[in-house]
């Protein structure tokens, strides 16, 4: 696949530019996190603590606002067919705060009315669900249109990097605002940071969307040598109108069945859930399996987790690193990284259930340099399979026709909102159960084993061999040829009859012959 980029491109000398563009969708994200983090964590102490009410609660609605993110694949349809992604971002972005500062005054209503407090919070994770699908499948979506093949790894660890910039932040700040503790404070605290997230989220998309779409990338394979193409200057509102009037013929489950049939899509998807899953399933369990087995204090056991997010961030500074395009793949591609952080994943979580299995006798296994070669495993797969996930989104379908003005179109093709919306549902989907994995898995090894290190041992081993599964899910996405590949030429009488050139002011790109139709992996 060749791949021919204006002179606008990211990659053009406008590099500053195009880098800040990326963060202020980098912003965009570290604004959900804000509001995310004081749902997840504040609101879930404030329940089990001050109101004395069962873990179970906090358990459930967090778990329900990943559960309703399987609205993202027609969220990212509903991107699709309008052509535009700040509608849906700032929508997603106030549906998001709405539901933040319910969720809060859900929470203080269940002191005096438990079960209206209860519904309210509800609703209020339900919003918050649709919100962070909204905003955040569609946010994927034009990051990936908006940067080029050398920057996805570095612009996806950008991205994240803020939005856990994001978390700590308002973390520290809440944490500050809300001493002492006053029911309040807590709503007071939530309104103004939802505020804050709209205003700033506003601000950052003012006129961003224009400028990342000004990259446009053209696709042609299998041209006869020599031959070239013309692409118009301002060929991308003439080809999204084009491609927004055919999407609009095209049900929703038509597409997501024709997504499913491809079998590259369909193996990521698995490849994300199994990987989320076991990511996410180890939450829950490792600071108790520190307390229990290792007798360490909750400030320890803190430490303990500094230590493993520390190790997953410089995982993802790393592969930013290898995925850029001062490297250029000299030291392995994208996809090769995503294989090995798998890998490296599974090693960590053995030395964990290894650790478990001594545990049982003596603790003598230390747990730090274990958490770091997990935490860096993570951090490599993670942004590969962004990244990943980036290229897959907006690469050609293998069907290529010709359309009427000279552009190689792709006939039938699935659009990336609804791509990117599939894994994402996956994603949630996966973070959902993994909680629930985790802790329940340790609780019945628990009651069966009679031991609590055997008991852990048996669940992180549980998790290498998920890890082990993932990583040759991901050696099959890298390797997998389409199933339908393009004809092997095109005539180039049919561009001339198309009208595609001569023009004024257009931007004249060759493409090179190849006799390979396999997609190329980053």
């Amino acid at each position: 696949m060749n791949s021919v980029q204006s002179p606008t491109s990211p990659t053009s000398p406008s590099d500053s530019a195009a880098w800040r563009n990326v963060a202020c969708l980098g912003l965009v994200q570290a604004c959900m996190g804000a509001v995310v983090v004081t749902t997840t964590t504040t609101l879930n102490r404030v329940m089990v603590v001050e109101l004395n009410l069962p873990a179970v609660l906090p358990g459930f609605l967090i778990g329900m606002h990943y559960l309703v993110q399987i609205v993202r694949p027609r969220m990212g349809f509903g991107a699709d067919q309008t052509q535009r992604f700040t509608p849906w971002i700032l929508g997603g972005m106030v549906t998001l705060s709405l539901g933040g500062v319910l969720a809060a005054l859900a929470t203080t209503w269940m002191g005096a009315h438990l079960v209206l407090g209860v519904l309210c919070a509800v609703v209020a994770f339900g919003l918050i669900g649709v919100g962070v699908s909204a905003c955040g499948t569609t946010l994927l979506v034009l990051l990936s249109k908006g940067v080029g093949e050398h920057q996805r790894a570095t612009s996806a660890t950008l991205v994240w990097t803020m939005m856990i910039f994001g978390f700590a932040l308002t973390s520290i700040l809440s944490g500050k605002f809300l001493d002492p503790f006053t029911f309040d404070r807590l709503l007071g605290v939530s309104l103004v940071v939802s505020v804050l997230t709209v205003v700033i989220s506003s601000l950052a998309m003012w006129g961003l969307e224009g400028r990342l779409l000004k990259r446009e990338t053209i696709v042609a394979e299998d041209l006869p040598v020599g031959h070239s193409a013309v692409v118009p200057e301002t060929s991308h509102a003439t080809r999204s109108e084009g491609e927004s009037h055919s999407e609009k013929h095209q049900a929703f489950k038509q597409a997501l069945k024709m997504l499913w049939s491809d079998a590259q899509a369909r193996l990521f998807t698995f490849f994300v859930f199994s990987s989320m899953l076991a990511y996410s399933a180890q939450d829950l369990i490792l600071e108790p399996f520190a307390a229990l087995i290792y007798h360490y204090t909750p400030g320890q056991t803190t430490q303990l987790s500094g230590t493993l997010h520390v190790a997953v961030l410089i995982g993802m500074l790393l592969l930013a690193l290898m995925g850029s395009r001062w490297v250029k793949g000299r030291w392995g591609r994208v996809s090769t990284w995503m294989v090995l952080g798998c890998l490296l994943s599974a090693l960590g979580m053995f030395g964990l259930c290894t650790a478990g299995f001594l545990g049982s006798v003596s603790p003598v296994l230390p747990l730090q340099p274990v958490l770091w070669v997990l935490g860096v495993g993570n951090g490599l797969f993670s942004i590969a399979a962004i990244s990943t996930m980036m290229r897959l989104a907006t690469q050609p379908s293998p069907r290529q026709s010709l359309s009427n003005n000279g552009f190689i179109a792709n006939k039938g093709s699935v659009k990336p909102g609804l791509r990117m919306g599939l894994w994402g549902g996956a994603q949630a989907l996966a973070f959902g159960l993994g909680g629930l994995l985790g802790t329940g898995a340790s609780d019945l090894s628990r009651h069966w084993v009679g031991n609590p290190s055997l008991a852990y041992a048996s669940v992180f081993a549980l998790e290498v061999v998920m890890f082990l599964c993932s990583a040759f899910i991901a050696w099959r996405v890298k390797t997998i040829r389409p199933e339908d590949p393009a004809p092997e030429h095109l005539e180039a009488s049919a561009l001339e009859a198309s009208g595609a050139w001569p023009l004024r002011g257009e931007v004249r790109v060759s493409f090179k012959a190849s006799s390979n139709h396999t997609l190329n992996a980053i």
